[in-house]
C-alpha cells in the first residue's frame, strides 16, 4: 500500500477554506508592509487553538521554495523574517541524553529491557524526555527535541556489534519496551509532544561489518512476522514520531530509498518525520559505497520520494543537500509538492513540540534543574537493580550478609571502574562495584583488578618502552629507565586485543595519528586508538602491534607494528620486519594479587566483562562471545582460593561462559548500568533487592550454534528461541530469584488467560509471568514457541495474585505467502505459561476455527519472492523504485512453491526474468524431480530490464504438486505463472 502523503498546501482537515485564505492574505499583507513583528501572534501557525494541520498549512504558505528546501537538512536554519529559530533533528537518547554533557545515565537499552517492566521503562523515558527539555531550554537553537531513540532492531544475533542498543530477540518484547520508553519521551499526547522520538534503524539492521554494502534478505514472512512487528506497534501507539533509515540494503535496495519508509505513514493518523542515518545520502552516489545513483541530485530526489523528510549528512553544512534538491526540482526529478510534503512533516513535529506556542507550550517550563536530579538518580539505581539477572545460585550463595563484620574482597578488571558506550551520556558521578559494596557494608573491602603489570624490554637494545609521568602523558619512547614510567597494566579484552594503562599516571596509551601517548582516561573515540596486540614469537619475545579500528579500513596504508622510529627512541609505526622484539616481564601478577585479596575472606566478588568500545560496537561486530582468556583464568583462580565466589558478568550481550558456568556457585549478569551500577549491584548481592531481571536473548553454548551473521532468515536458519532446536546455555526469558513461585492452573477468560501465582518463598519478590503459544499443525513452519504476553508482578511471601494475560485469536496469525495476507489457521494451539521459554509451569490448548490455506493458484501471476523454501538465491531489487525479485547466486539455485493446484493440467509456463542468459527449469517434487518444462532466457544485459520467457509444459503438470523453479546463475526472476 502506498504511504499517506498529505498535500500540505491544501486546506487542512475541517478548516473552512475561506477562513484560512483570509488568514493567509492578512498575514502576508502585514508582513509586506513591515507593520507586524516577525513573531506576530496573529499568524495562524502561532495560534495553539488551531489544529496542527491548519497551523502547518499556514506556515508552509508563508515560506518560499528555498526556505522550504532549507528545512530538509538536519540543521535547519533560522528564518528571521517569520521569527522562526533554527532547529536540529537528532539528539541521541538511547538510555539517557547523550553528547550534551553530564546527565542521568541509565542502564544500556538491553539492560532496561531485561527488567521486563514497561511501567518502569515509561518512567525512564519520561525522565530522559524531561532532561532533553532541560538541555533544550538552556540552548534552544542548538540542542534539539527530535530524539534518536529507541532502537528496535530485533537482536537476532548476539554477535551484532550494537547489541546493547536493542531490547530483545523477540519482536513483541521489543515493541512493548519501545512503546513504554517512547510514551515516556513524548509525554503521551501526540498533539503536544514533550520530545519527538525516532525509531532506529529501519530496516533489517543487525550487522556492522560492511554495513553500507551488505544486503539483508527479508523474505515476506520474516518481514511481516519478525521485522515489522518490532517497529509497527510503537508507531500505531503514537509513542514515536518517525523512523531513521538504516545504512544497509534491504533485498538489494539501499534502505535510504526503501519505499517502505513511506508505507509506515499508513500505520498512524499523525505525521511522521523520517530521517536518514548520518551521511547515508552520500553513500547512494557514484562516489559513495553503494553507487546506486550517478549523482547526488538523483539520489536525493529518490530519497525524498521514498519517504525521507530530513537529510542527515555533511554535519552542519547543508549546502550539498539543498543544492541537490534544488537541482532535482529544476530538472523535474522532484515537484515542489514533494518538497511541501516533506517540509510539512517536519513542521508538524515542530508545531506539536510547542515551538510556536506562547512560552514554548505544555512543556516549555521544564528547565535544567531536572538534569541528574535526585529523583532521576533514584530511578537510575532502581532500573539498574531491576535489570540484573541472576543466572546461578547454588547452595544459596546469594544473598550475601551485609553486616560490617563481613570481610569481603571485590576483584576483577571491572571491579573499580565504570565503562560507557558510544551512545552514553557523560556520567555525572560513578559508583563502581567496589564502592557500592563497601558503602553497603559500611567498611572498606579488599580489591584488585587482577591484571598483570608488565615491562616491555627491547631484546636487542636492552631499553624499555617508557611513558610520561605527568597527567597529560608524553610520547612513548625507549629508554634505560625500568621504573613506574616503564610499567603498564595489561587489560585483556579477548580476540588478542589488549589495552595498556601506564603505571606512571594511570592513563591509557593511545595513538594520536602521529605518536603514541599515555593521555586517555579510558579507551574511547570512533577508532578506539588505545587498542594493541602483543604477538608472541617463537623465541619468546613479543611484537607490539597497533590495532585501532582505522587499521581495518581500506584506506589505511601505514604499517601497524611498533618500534623505535627516531634517534631519540620515540616509538612509531614500522613494518613487521622492522618491529622491535620485546621481552614481556611481569612486574606484578594480577592473578596472584587477586588470589591474595580473596583468601580467607567471607566472600569474593569477581567482576568481569566487556569494554563497550572494544568488544563489539557500531561499525564492528564481535568475533566471539566468550570472556577474555585472562578473565577466565582469573575467575578460576579466585574460585580455587575462595569457595564462596560470586561472579558478576558486566557486558552487553549473551556470553559463552564455558566451564565457568559449572565451576562457580553464583553468577549474576548486568549490562553496563550507568552511574548507579555499584549501588544497584550491592542492592542485589546483599538482598535489599530480590533479582527479577530476565534474559531478553538466548544465551548459546557456543558460536557454533549460530549461522552466519548475514543470514537474516530466522525461519530457515533456526534463529532465536522461536526456532532454535539446540540446548541453550540459558534460554530466553530465564532468570532466578531469591524467592520461589508456584503457578496455578491456566484458565481462559474473555480476552486471554489468567493464572494464579503464589510466592512460596520467604522474601518479597517479583515474578515475570510469560505467556507463549505454539501452533501444533500448520501448512507452514511455525515457531516452537512465541511470546504473546507477559507481566512483572510483585508478591509478598505467601501472597497469591491472579495474573491476567491478554491473548486473542488475531495474535495467532502468520503471514500467508500464497495470498499475501495474514491468516489464522484452523487447528489446535498450545497455550503455555511459565517463568521462561523453557520453564513452563502450566499449559492448556485452544481450538481455533479459522481458515484452511488453500492450494496455491499458480495460474495467476505469482511473485517469485513468495516462495516456501529456497537454496542458492538472494532477494534483490526488482527496480530502483519498488519491488523485490529473486536472484540466482549459482547454477541450480531453486525456489519451492508448495502445494500448488495445477488442476487437470497446466500447459504453459511464463516468467519475467532479467539479467544473465540461461534457463528456468520447472520441476515437480524436488529440485531434481520430474522436469516438466524449460524456459530459455537470452539475457537482457541489465538487471532492471525484464523479458518474458515461456515454456510448454508436459502432461505431468497436473494435480496438487510442489513446484520447483531451478535457475541459472545471474538470473533474476520477478513473477511467473503456470497456466
Amino acid at each position: 500500500m502506498k504511504g499517506k502523503r498529505r498535500r500540505r498546501t491544501t486546506v487542512g482537515r475541517g478548516v473552512p477554506a475561506l477562513a484560512l485564505g483570509l488568514t493567509l492574505i492578512a498575514g502576508l499583507c502585514v508582513t509586506a508592509t513591515g507593520t507586524a513583528a516577525a513573531d506576530d501572534p496573529s499568524y495562524a501557525f502561532r495560534n495553539p487553538k488551531l489544529s496542527v494541520d491548519r497551523r502547518v498549512d499556514d506556515l508552509l504558505a508563508r515560506l518560499t521554495l528555498d526556505e522550504k528546501i532549507s528545512l530538509l537538512h538536519q540543521y535547519q536554519p533560522a528564518i528571521p523574517r517569520l521569527g522562526i529559530q533554527s532547529f536540529k533533528t537528532g539528539t541521541e537518547a538511547l538510555h539517557g541524553v547523550a553528547w550534551l554533557g553530564e546527565t542521568t545515565v541509565f542502564p544500556q537499552a538491553v539492560g532496561l529491557a531485561s527488567t521486563w517492566d514497561p511501567a518502569l521503562m515509561k518512567k525512564v523515558g519520561a525522565a530522559v524526555g524531561d532532561e532533553a527539555r532541560g538541555f533544550q531550554q538552556e540552548r534552544p537553537a542548538g540542542w534539539g527535541l527530535n530524539l534518536w531513540a529507541p532502537v528496535v532492531n530485533p537482536l537476532r544475533d548476539p554477535r551484532w556489534g550494537r547489541n546493547e542498543e536493542g531490547y530483545s530477540e523477540d519482536p513483541y518484547l521489543t515493541s512493548s519496551m519501545a512503546i513504554a520508553y517512547g510514551t515516556g519521551l513524548t509525554g503521551g499526547d501526540p498533539d503536544h509532544l514533550k520530545t519527538a522520538p525516532t525509531l532506529k534503524h529501519f530496516l533489517g539492521n543487525n550487522n556492522e561489518v560492511d554495513r553500507t554494502t551488505t544486503s539483508s534478505d527479508l523474505r515476506p514472512r520474516v518481514l511481516k512476522e519478525y521485522e515489522e512487528p518490532a517497529f509497527r506497534p510503537a508507531i500505531e501507539a503514537d509513542a514515536v514520531t518517525g523512523v531513521m533509515s538504516s545504512y544497509n540494503l534491504v533485498n538489494g535496495r539501499p534502505a535510504t530509498v526503501d519505499p517502505a519508509l513511506d508505507d509506515v505513514r499508513t500505520w498512524t493518523s499523525h505525521d511522521l518525520l523520517n530521517v536518514t542515518d548520518a551521511h547515508a545520502p552520500n553513500n547512494l552516489t557514484g562516489t559513495g559505497s553503494q553507487k546506486y545513483y550517478a549523482t547526488l541530485t538523483e539520489g536525493n530526489a529518490a530519497t525524498l520520494k521514498a519517504g525521507i523528510d530530513s537529510f542527515t549528512t555533511d554535519d552542519t553544512n547543508s549546502v550539498r543537500t539543498t543544492t541537490a534538491i534544488k537541482s532535482a526540482v529544476s530538472t523535474g526529478l522532484l515537484k515542489e509538492s514533494d518538497v511541501d510534503t516533506a517540509a510539512g512533516h517536519i513542521l508538524s513535529i515542530r508545531v506539536r513540540l510547542g515551538e510556536f506556542d506562547p512560552g514554548g507550550g505544555k512543556y516549555g517550563s521544564i528547565d535544567k534543574s531536572v538534569i541528574n536530579s535526585p529523583a532521576h538518580q533514584k530511578l537510575a539505581r532502581k532500573a539498574a537493580a531491576d535489570a540484573a539477572v541472576l543466572l546461578k545460585n547454588s547452595g544459596a550463595t546469594l544473598p550475601l550478609k551485609s553486616s560490617a563484620s563481613q570481610d569481603m574482597a571485590v576483584v576483577g578488571p571491572l571491579a573499580d571502574t565504570l565503562y560507557t558506550d558510544w551512545y552514553s551520556g557523560t556520567l555525572p558521578y560513578a559508583v563502581t562495584p567496589k564502592e557500592g559494596i563497601a558503602a553497603k557494608l559500611g567498611t572498606s573491602v579488599a580489591s584488585s583488578e587482577g591484571v598483570d603489570r608488565i615491562t616491555l624490554k627491547n631484546a636487542e637494545s636492552g631499553t624499555y618502552v617508557t611513558a610520561g609521568t605527568d597527567a597529560d602523558g608524553e610520547v612513548l619512547k625507549e629508554s634505560a629507565s625500568s621504573g613506574a614510567e616503564a610499567q603498564f597494566d595489561v587489560f585483556d579484552w579477548g580476540s588478542g586485543i589488549v589495552t595498556l594503562r601506564s603505571a606512571a599516571n594511570g592513563k591509557y596509551v593511545g595513538y594520536n595519528w602521529s605518536n603514541f601517548v599515555n593521555d586517555q582516561a579510558q579507551p574511547n573515540g570512533w577508532f578506539v586508538q588505545q587498542q594493541f596486540a602483543l604477538e608472541a614469537q617463537a623465541d619468546g619475545t613479543h611484537l607490539l602491534r597497533y590495532a585501532g579500528y582505522e587499521t581495518r579500513e581500506p584506506w589505511w596504508s601505514n604499517p601497524v607494528y611498533l618500534g623505535p622510529a627516531g634517534d631519540d627512541g620515540t616509538l612509531g609505526l614500522v613494518t613487521k620486519a622492522e618491529a622491535a622484539r620485546y621481552t614481556k616481564d611481569i612486574v606484578r601478577s594480577g592473578v596472584e594479587e587477586a588470589v591474595a585479596a580473596v583468601k580467607n575472606k567471607d566472600a569474593a566478588v569477581v567482576v568481569v566483562g566487556s569494554m563497550p568500545a572494544i568488544n563489539g560496537r557500531e561499525n564492528d561486530d564481535r568475533e566471539d562471545m566468550g570472556l577474555a582468556p585472562s578473565q577466565e583464568a582469573l575467575v578460576k583462580a579466585v574460585r580455587a582460593a575462595n569457595p564462596k565466589t560470586v561472579v558478576v558478568v558486566e557486558n552487553s550481550y549473551p556470553t559463552t561462559l564455558g566451564a565457568l558456568q559449572k565451576e562457580v556457585p553464583a553468577l549474576l549478569w548486568t549490562t553496563h548500568a550507568g552511574q548507579e551500577t555499584g549501588n544497584a549491584l550491592a542492592d542485589v548481592l546483599f538482598g535489599d533487592v530480590n533479582p527479577a531481571g530476565r534474559l531478553t536473548q538466548t544465551w548459546y553454548e557456543s558460536e557454533a550454534d549460530l549461522p552466519s551473521i548475514l543470514e537474516y532468515d530466522n525461519i530457515k536458519h533456526d534463529r532465536t528461541y522461536q526456532y532454535f532446536k539446540g540446548d541453550p546455555l540459558y534460554e530466553f526469558g530465564y532468570g532466578l530469584s531469591y524467592s520461589s513461585f508456584r503457578y496455578g492452573k491456566l484458565k481462559r477468560f474473555d480476552d486471554g488467560y489468567e493464572v494464579a501465582v503464589t510466592n512460596t518463598g520467604k522474601r518479597a519478590g517479583d515474578e515475570v509471568v510469560q505467556l507463549y503459544t505454539h501452533q501444533r499443525v500448520s501448512r507452514d513452519k511455525q515457531p516452537l514457541k512465541q511470546l504473546e504476553a507477559f507481566q512483572r508482578v510483585s508478591l509478598k511471601p505467601g501472597q497469591t495474585k491472579t495474573v491476567k494475560l491478554r491473548l486473542t485469536t488475531k495474535d495467532l496469525a502468520h503471514w500467508d505467502v500464497t495470498r499475501s495476507k495474514w491468516v489464522v489457521e484452523s487447528g489446535t494451539y498450545d497455550v503455555l505459561v511459565g517463568a521462561s521459554s523453557e520453564d513452563i509451569r502450566s499449559r492448556t490448548s485452544l481450538k481455533v476455527r479459522g481458515e484452511t490455506i488453500p492450494a496455491r493458484d499458480l495460474s495467476r501471476p505469482t511473485r517469485a519472492e513468495n516462495f516456501d523454501d529456497y537454496e542458492g538465491v538472494r532477494l534483490v531489487d526488482e527496480s530502483k523504485v519498488r519491488g523485490t525479485a529473486v536472484g540466482a547466486s549459482a547454477d541450480g539455485a531453486w525456489l519451492k512453491f508448495a502445494d500448488a493446484q495445477l488442476g487437470s493440467g497446466a500447459a504453459k509456463f511464463s516468467a519475467r526474468v532479467a539479467g544473465a542468459a540461461g534457463k528456468v527449469e520447472i520441476r515437480l517434487g524436488s529440485p531434481t524431480g520430474t522436469l516438466i518444462g524449460t524456459a530459455k532466457a537470452s539475457g537482457t544485459g541489465s538487471v532492471y530490464t525484464y523479458e518474458t520467457v515461456n515454456a510448454s509444459l508436459s502432461a505431468a503438470a497436473k494435480g496438487r504438486q510442489d513446484v520447483y523453479l531451478v535457475l541459472s546463475e545471474g538470473q533474476r526472476l520477478s513473477t511467473f505463472s503456470l497456466r
